[in-house]
Parts: structure tokens; sequence; C-alpha cells
């Protein structure tokens, strides 16, 4: 299982002197337990703007219990499309037969570990996502790799070229990418308006809805970002959660052709009571 805390007060960390140091300011903090690994999703801010640190914590046993492993930082708009290939692995993974078996004691990794891939490129980083099989089961890598160049210090507060690695266990990639969720949610929007100057006015926007077909829950969320207000549509049987995302140019077409599909399929059904 797994647990999660939000703080909104905010800490400075670090200053400003003749060091050259940048403020940063804590403003949330999630945590995810899978297995023997935990997960803290902190949002931070610099001079530059709003940015997410996730460290792993391997949990061993004995006097070195919790020892920090690896973390990964990035922009919140590179987390919004990690969250959204997190989806696709996600779904991939449930679709994935059972593990092969061990090829021999001493093995490794399988000679076919690598089960889905895929890549984030912004600005003068490259996060790479590789969905594995060892021996230990499956897991989701997610590797970030830096280009030296100019104007990016300070706003992860790390050197430039140097590289950052988590693991992240096949079976926890939901509960993990629901609480990125619920960051983004909350403090990505407060991002964008300050980079726009806090101008607009929030708009107003309709409630979420939600029914039970079978044994499905399908989700109706009306949401906006920088690009526009959209209807995000979930489709929920536990343990998977499939979701899609419309936006409000394309909500009339696509009613259209719900009411056009039901039509069309309401008149092969009574077609086929009829020669019955």
């Amino acid at each position: 299982g797994g647990g999660g805390g939000r703080g909104r007060g905010g800490k400075n960390v670090g200053g400003s002197g003749a060091g050259g140091a940048t403020e940063i300011q804590e403003l949330a903090s999630k945590r995810v337990d899978i297995q023997k690994k935990r997960f803290y999703l902190d949002v931070k801010q610099s001079s530059r703007g709003r940015f997410l640190k996730i460290a792993e914590v391997w949990i061993g046993r004995g006097r070195q219990d919790n020892i920090r492993k690896s973390k990964l930082t990035l922009s919140l708009s590179v987390a919004a499309e990690l969250k959204d290939c997190l989806g696709d692995f996600i779904e991939h993974y449930a679709h994935l037969g059972l593990p092969s078996p061990p090829v021999s004691v001493g093995s490794e990794e399988h000679p076919h570990s690598v089960l889905k891939t895929d890549y984030i490129e912004r600005d003068n980083r490259k996060y790479y996502l590789d969905l594995k099989e060892n021996q230990r089961g499956r897991f989701l890598r997610i590797r970030q790799t830096m280009m030296r160049g100019t104007g990016m210090i300070g706003y992860f507060g790390h050197t430039l070229g140097q590289e950052q690695t988590i693991v992240l266990p096949a079976q926890g990639m939901i509960e993990f990418r629901d609480a990125l969720v619920q960051l983004i949610e909350d403090y990505g929007e407060g991002d964008i308006e300050e980079r726009r100057g806090g101008d607009d006015d929030p708009v107003e926007l309709p409630e979420g809805t939600s029914f039970r077909v079978d044994n499905k829950r399908f989700y109706f969320d009306v949401g906006s970002n920088k690009y526009g207000i959209f209807l995000k549509v979930s489709e929920v049987r536990p343990p998977y959660r499939n979701t899609i995302t419309v936006p409000f140019k394309a909500w009339t077409r696509f009613g259209e052709n719900f009411i056009k599909y039901e039509e069309e399929m309401r008149k092969i059904c009574n077609s086929h009571k009829e020669k019955r």
C-alpha cells in the first residue's frame, strides 16, 4: 500500500548568497510505498519555476534502514508528459502474460528483458522509460540524461551532465501515477498561471460525474491546462485504470459520433430481433 501527505505551508531550502546557491521552496510532498521501496514525490519551486523531485529509498533491514538510493528531477511540464507515458506502460503491463521462467540460476536478466520502451525529450534533457524483466520480476526504469549547455544551472539544483535513474516495481505503477496526477492537478496550474503573469481569470468548470456499468466505473472530469479545457474520461476496473483526454473543441464531434453509433447499433439490434 502507499500513503500520501501534502504540505502547503512551504519551506525554504538554501539561499542566494555569494556562493550562487538558488533558494528552493518546498510546496508539497507525497509518499508511495511499493514492495521494499519508498518513493517521495516533492514539488519544489525556485526562481526559475516549479519542478518535481522524485527520491527512491530502499527499505532495508538492520541499522541502515531507509538508505536513499537515487533521485530524479524534472519540470512539472515534463511530469505531465511522464504521467501520460505511465498510462501507456500501465496498459501494456496489464496485457502481459506471466513472467518468463529464469534462464539459469546465475542469469541476471532474460535475453529479451525489455518489454516496452519510450522516451521524453525536452530542452537539453532526455528521459528514457524501459519496462524490463529479470529474475526478481518486472520493473520500470526511468533514466534521465542531460547534455551540457547553458541556462539550466540552479533550476533543479544539480550539475549539468549528470545522469539520474529510478527503478519502479511494475505492480506499483498505478499508485505511483495516481500520486503524480494529484500533484500535477494541485500545483501544475499554479506554475502555468505564474508564467502567464496571473492576468487570466480562473474558468469555472462543471463538476465531475461517474456511473457504473457491470464491474466497471466510468469517471468524467472537466479540467484545464495551458492548452485549454479538456474532458478526462477514465475507465476503472480495479486494479486497472485507463484514461483518455478529449479537448473541448472536439466535444461536439465526439458526442455526434457516440449518438451516431448508438442509433446505428440500435437499428442493427432491432433488425436481428425482427429476423428471429
